[in-house]
């Protein structure tokens, strides 16, 4: 992966994150700095299984690839925020 890749991962995986928060009914009470945070993770495991299953370059959009980028950030979302703590 190039330099540039990387950086644009980054950026789409902050775009994912706050994508997969929006799926998620109800107010989440995690800081925002998580939800981009699960959102790069998202998109680069997104990515991984997308390769796996042959659906990762295909011509022009790659839908099949950002619904599942998108689908693990809410799930992603989804458990931290039922796990997570705040302070009292």
């Amino acid at each position: 992966m190039e330099v540039t890749g990387f950086f644009t991962a980054i950026l789409f995986g902050l775009v994912i994150g706050a994508l997969g928060r929006l799926v998620i009914p109800g107010r989440q009470s995690i800081p925002l700095w998580v939800t981009l945070l699960i959102g790069v993770v998202a998109a680069v495991i997104g990515t991984f299984v997308a390769a796996l299953l042959g659906v990762d370059d295909t011509p022009g959009i790659d839908w099949i690839e950002i619904a599942l980028q998108i689908g693990l950030a809410a799930v992603g979302v989804a458990i931290i925020a039922g796990t997570w703590r705040r302070k009292p």
